[in-house]
């Protein structure tokens, strides 16, 4: 399969959608705007590069991420393309999608149907036909009428042979109102495709909640991403006279055995968080080979947990834990338990949930020789 390069253009710095920074670096749904118009790209199997467009101020502070490729923006939205496509002079892509950052609710199907157009016509573009009546004015008034057939409302991502569109911006005296504008004034041909009334562009400040009346539904041909994930962690008894469990401090004439403080609840709950992720268990990422984890309190392993959660787009759904062991009884703890959790993660108390069981007096835990902790996490990326 051939794959295609993908110009995002977000070097703008209009402030029409209000707000105190551009809308590109807006929330938008639980992430910023540029962060849903990205991954539209990201994941399309057809698309193997992406070129980011950034204003030279924000590129110091954009992070590296890997299969993002960023290049300086112009004067204009033009010259940013320009230097999107010369980012991809000579390169082995044969075709490149200009897409505004703006547009964070278009479908992969949108992508498809601009990409097959390709494989025939040098350019493509999807639009909507106008189906409103068209009035021209004049002074706050009706002046006239405008017939509106075979008009179209342009949307991007445009679609071309990277040579061709290449050539036609360098040829291309000044600014354009778009890259279908500088395309059809070097004389390529350029096919309409089906436009998406979802893939709305973000200008004004009522556009960010139909924006994000989109993207919570599930955007078009969009799938949730939900993640299930498991932890199991058992102590062992050892001297003492308490034992922590989720945070809270349980009396005990003994106590847990561990490197860290031996929440064993906690651990739980962090390695099923780890386990949604795929981003292994607690040793994984706090060695207990590093003396400075040596008595740790582990709520600082959950909170690592939750921040590398969010910084992958997932928020937490509900946590639910079991404790196993015949003592010390865990019922009249199990509600500061349960709010300590709560505190801890930033989940609401009542998702989560801290609950006990016996073993019936079988195996280490009905010998009473320590405590194991059971713990599923549902993660979900709207």
């Amino acid at each position: 399969m051939t794959h295609a390069a993908a110009i995002i253009v977000a070097a703008g710095r209009g402030l029409r959608a209000g707000g105190p920074v551009p809308k590109q670096w807006r929330p938008l749904a639980g992430r910023r705007v540029i962060d849903w118009t990205l991954e539209r790209f990201a994941i399309h199997p057809r698309v193997g590069r992406i070129v980011l467009v950034l204003h030279p101020d924000d590129l110091a502070a954009w992070p590296e991420q890997p299969g993002i490729e960023t290049v300086a923006g112009g004067d204009s939205r033009s010259a940013s393309v320009r230097n999107g496509l010369d980012h991809l002079a000579g390169s082995d892509v044969a075709n490149v999608l200009i897409h505004d950052v703006a547009r964070p609710c278009l479908s992969e199907a949108l992508i498809d149907a601009v990409l097959d157009a390709l494989i025939t016509r040098p350019a493509a573009a999807p639009a909507l036909p106008v189906t409103d009546a068209l009035w021209r004015g004049r002074d706050g008034r009706v002046a006239g009428a405008q017939d509106r057939a075979g008009l179209y409302r342009a949307q991007t991502p445009q679609g071309f042979d990277l040579k061709a569109i290449l050539a036609a911006h360098r040829a291309h005296p000044g600014p354009a109102d778009d890259d279908v504008a500088i395309a059809r004034a070097a004389g390529l041909d350029v096919s309409i495709v089906p436009g998406e009334e979802s893939n709305l562009k973000i200008t004004h400040a009522p556009d960010f909640a139909r924006a994000e009346r989109i993207l919570r539904a599930g955007g078009p041909a969009q799938k949730m991403d939900i993640r299930i994930g498991n932890g199991y962690d058992v102590h062992r008894f050892g001297p003492g006279d308490h034992v922590m469990l989720c945070g809270v401090a349980v009396p005990h004439h003994r106590g847990l055995q561990g490197h860290s403080d031996a929440d064993v609840g906690l651990h739980a709950l962090t390695d099923a968080i780890y386990g949604a992720l795929a981003e292994g268990d607690i040793g994984r990422h706090f060695p207990p080979s590093e003396a400075e984890w040596k008595g740790a309190a582990s709520d600082i392993f959950l909170r690592h947990a939750v921040e590398l959660a969010a910084s992958k787009g997932f928020e937490i759904s509900n946590l639910d834990l079991t404790l196993v062991c015949e003592r010390p009884k865990i019922g009249p703890y199990a509600t500061a338990m349960r709010e300590s959790v709560a505190l801890i993660t930033g989940v609401a108390p009542e998702r989560v949930s801290v609950k006990a069981t016996t073993s019936e007096r079988l195996g280490f835990t009905g010998r009473e020789e320590g405590i194991a902790a059971i713990a599923t996490a549902a993660l979900v990326k709207p």
